[in-house]
């Protein structure tokens, strides 16, 4: 299948690795050109060498809760490479523990990073695009279920879900997309970040594989070429709903 991705420009926030950056891998190979930002200005020039240099890449240290810089990336999206069509929002995941563990400054920052600046960097990318264009937010299968250990996520994601799906019916009559994309479990440094802090990380790794009707924890390729998919005009009349990629995980429908 073409998906029409040839010469088209997409910003992925987040993506110097992991699921952000299986997705830039996923969007060039098909012939679009990124914009990738994280934190890390290394790992970011590292992550635009693995994807073929500055004729295919361009990177941007930023942190998505400086309110200035879903506007860079947008600027520097149309001044490198003259346009915009879309945008991966992925941010990293918050404090592991508990709802009620979490203290309030926890769930401030929390908020700050992973819903206001979510949010923010949504609006801001959907409100440049032109006819055509979609915005990917990457939330959690906690949208519909709570995980173990893991409250900040389960008090905010289902929230951003719902922003999403409250943009998309805005944005939808100027023909631009927004949805959500709810990764399950994928071998990311994040959730090696997991496993590690198990009494026995092998053990916990093979009882998490164990129960997804998969039978196994996914690899992040899995998840961008799915991502890539929804960012690209062949997916033209999906928009406001929340699309899991979990291997089978969810319960719910």
């Amino acid at each position: 299948m073409d998906l029409g991705l040839a010469d088209r420009v997409y910003i992925l926030t987040g993506a110097s690795r992991g699921l952000g950056f299986a997705t830039a891998q996923a969007l060039v190979a098909d012939g679009a050109r990124v914009i990738i930002s994280s934190r890390s200005a290394d790992r970011v020039a590292e992550a635009v060498e693995d994807l073929g240099g500055a004729d295919h890449a361009v990177g941007v240290a930023a942190d998505l809760s400086d309110p200035q810089t879903p506007r860079e990336l947008v600027d520097t999206a149309v001044e490198r490479f003259g346009r915009l069509d879309g945008a991966l929002v992925s941010v990293g995941g918050p404090t592991p523990g508990t709802a009620a563990s979490m203290t309030d400054d926890q769930w401030r920052a929390a908020f700050d990073t992973v819903f206001l600046g979510s949010v923010r960097a949504a609006r801001t990318f959907a409100s440049a695009l032109p006819e055509g264009g979609a915005v990917g937010l990457v939330l959690s299968t906690s949208v519909k279920t709570p995980l173990a250990g893991l409250g900040l996520s389960n008090g905010l994601r289902p929230g951003l879900a719902m922003a999403a799906k409250d943009m998309a019916d805005e944005y939808a009559p100027r023909g631009v997309r927004i949805l959500s994309i709810l990764p399950g479990r994928f071998m990311t440094d994040r959730n090696r970040e997991l496993f590690a802090s198990a009494d026995d990380p092998a053990t916990a790794a093979a009882e998490v594989a164990a129960a997804i009707p998969l039978r196994r924890i996914g690899e992040p390729p899995e998840f961008g070429r799915v991502a890539a998919f929804l960012l690209s005009p062949a997916a033209s009349y999906v928009t406001g709903v929340a699309v899991a990629v979990d291997g089978g995980a969810l319960r719910a429908l």
